[in-house]
């Protein structure tokens, strides 16, 4: 499990933390915005496909260029002509130019200024932000004359590049560092760890999307009818319950990955990832269809990541009583291995109890926060042993020497016995650990450190190291 990383934080009596220039790339759809974005971040984040409107979402990422640091927001394709999803889509993409310090508009050279281009030039300039031009698939010499003709959309000069090949890359992030403001903006408000950070997760088309837009009030990401709109992870920040949450929406987790291909298949992957960017996870399952494998695979995804977990179960009020009764079941049944997760019902679409959802993800918190001191932790096992002893196994009984609690997030209890344990046993410690101490909404993991028997068999002499453990 990687470690948990924090926000820039201030150093000792700073009272204000700088906040990285805020570059977003614009630009019609198919003009190569993701591969410039991947050409400057310097790895393949950034969904790439050789059809329009692959992304869909602002999605940001983190970049640098000569020592400055800064947040690279890329875009949907930005048409003012349209309707439905890519109308969505391209308000998404306004909205982040609004928004940033500096914008990278890219227009394809080697098919000039569209009416489109000029419509897009005429809202950057109603925003007032300052715009560095980039004249993409600008692959040789022979095209430069044709990045020259983009001067005619007034404004300033084009830089010619090559996203694919990165040619001329190195001039075009020198402007957009030259467009800097002077002076960096401040935050508003300083915590010392960051917002913790939620993840939304869950089969394609339960209602992730939906549910972002809801608590934040706006409509901050695509929402659609077709599953799989969204494919990148994107990063929201979010006042709710009197605090600042990091919400994450990720595109669908479907089950095999290697059933994807393109597009899907790389944003399957990145899911994982983000997974392990966060510190909570909200599974959205959809009530109005029957618990699907996929549902418990994103489960178990998150158990796998060590995540605290909160189970939201979405359209809420579309249920009738006798698909009620019968999905209760279905929840004892496919999901009695979290049992220990709050659950909340909720309504995405009409904000059905959402109230209800920021208590439950700050129990989670809690319990993946957790620590046991040791001596705590060994008192109540020393009674449980004696009240419930480990299974025979092989002929002997193991002992349970002490326990230590190794770590946190999740909680990680370490054994010392003189013999293995039955997974049955474990169980049953985890489920005592849950009763005596809580833990609601976080897994818990237990290992066990077994003492090796020494060769010759006997007692260790009395001058002997300590005894050899074994995992």
């Amino acid at each position: 499990m990687s470690e948990r990383t924090h926000e820039t934080a201030p150093s000792e009596g700073d009272e204000e933390t700088v906040v990285k220039p805020v570059v977003a790339v614009v630009g019609r759809p198919n003009v190569g915005k993701s591969s410039l974005v991947n050409r400057v971040i310097g790895s393949r984040q950034a969904v790439v496909e050789d059809v329009p409107g692959v992304t869909r979402d602002r999605v940001a990422y983190d970049a640098s260029w000569r020592e400055r640091e800064f947040t690279l927001v890329d875009t949907g394709g930005w048409d003012t002509n349209l309707s439905g999803l890519a109308a969505q889509v391209a308000r998404q993409a306004e909205y982040a130019a609004q928004t940033a310090d500096v914008v990278l508009f890219v227009v394809d050279a080697n098919v000039g200024i569209t009416d489109t281009d000029e419509a897009v030039t005429r809202v950057l300039r109603r925003a007032g932000k300052p715009v560095v031009l980039a004249a993409n698939k600008v692959d040789g010499q022979r095209q430069e004359p044709e990045a020259m003709a983009l001067w005619n959309l007034g404004l300033g000069e084009p830089y010619p590049v090559s996203a694919l090949h990165g040619r001329g890359s190195g001039d075009l992030l020198d402007a957009v560092l030259d467009a800097f403001p002077e002076r960096p903006r401040i935050s508003d408000e300083v915590e010392e760890s960051g917002p913790r950070r939620v993840a939304l997760v869950g089969r394609p088309n339960v209602g992730k999307s939906s549910l972002l837009n809801k608590v934040a009030g706006e409509d901050r990401v695509v929402v659609d009818p077709v599953a799989g709109t969204t494919r990148d992870s994107v990063d929201e920040l979010i006042e709710l319950g009197g605090k600042t949450w990091k919400f994450i929406d990720t595109a669908g987790i479907r089950r095999r990955f290697r059933a994807l291909q393109g597009a899907d298949y790389y944003a399957t992957r990145r899911t994982a990832v983000t997974l392990e960017r966060a510190e909570v996870a909200v599974v959205l399952i959809d009530v109005s269809e029957p618990l699907a494998e996929q549902d418990i695979r994103v489960v178990e995804q998150v158990l796998e990541a060590g995540r605290a977990l909160v189970l939201a179960f979405n359209k809420w009020d579309t249920l009738d009583d006798e698909r009620r009764y019968y999905l209760e079941k279905e929840i004892d049944r496919q999901l009695s291995r979290v049992s220990w997760a709050p659950r909340v019902n909720i309504s995405a679409t009409t904000g059905r109890h959402l109230a209800r959802l920021v208590p439950a993800i700050e129990t989670g918190l809690a319990s993946w926060d957790a620590r046991i001191s040791t001596g705590r932790l060994n008192g109540w096992l020393k009674e449980l042993v004696a009240a419930t002893p480990p299974p025979v196994r092989g002929g002997r009984q193991p002992k349970i020497l002490f326990a230590t609690q190794a770590g946190v997030r999740p909680p990680h209890f370490v054994l010392f016995t003189t013999g293995f344990l039955e997974d049955s046993y474990r169980r049953f410690i985890e489920r005592r650990l849950r009763e005596d101490f809580g833990f609601e909404g976080s897994p818990i993991k237990l290992s066990m450190r077994i003492r090796e028997k020494r060769k010759g068999g006997g007692k260790a002499s009395k001058g002997s190291a300590r005894p050899d453990w074994k995992r």
